[in-house]
């Protein structure tokens, strides 16, 4: 199955919850809608909030994981980015955005599933 990530900058968590409930009403299944802040702690509160997912050793694999355990963040967040279709040049973009407060909503685009 071809996937391909879309992804929405938003400038605080309220907006990111907007944004979520957004992707419910246009179809998006929760376990295709993802979260990613640059504090650790804000990535999990806004994920268990709006029951959706953070970016997990599923969509990164066993290695990426365990290697996130030995780079910055700024890695880390890069490597999660790629994992989940972008580009490098896309990943450092985002993690910049990051850097600056902003969150990441990202959802998975399953074209086999969907008709376009």
């Amino acid at each position: 199955m071809n996937e391909k990530v879309f992804v929405r900058v938003v400038d605080s968590g309220a907006r990111a919850m907007e944004e979520i409930h957004a992707l419910h009403r246009q179809g998006y299944l929760p376990e295709d809608i993802f979260v990613l802040a640059h504090d650790k702690n804000h990535t999990e509160y806004l994920a268990g909030a709006a029951d959706v997912n953070t970016v997990s050793v599923e969509e990164e694999g066993l290695i990426q994981s365990i290697a996130n355990w030995f780079r910055s963040r700024g890695d880390e967040l890069r490597a999660k980015l790629e994992s989940m279709g972008c580009t490098p040049r896309e990943a450092e973009a985002y993690e910049a955005e990051m850097d600056r407060g902003k969150v990441i909503v990202m959802a998975r685009v399953r074209t086999a599933n969907r008709i376009f």
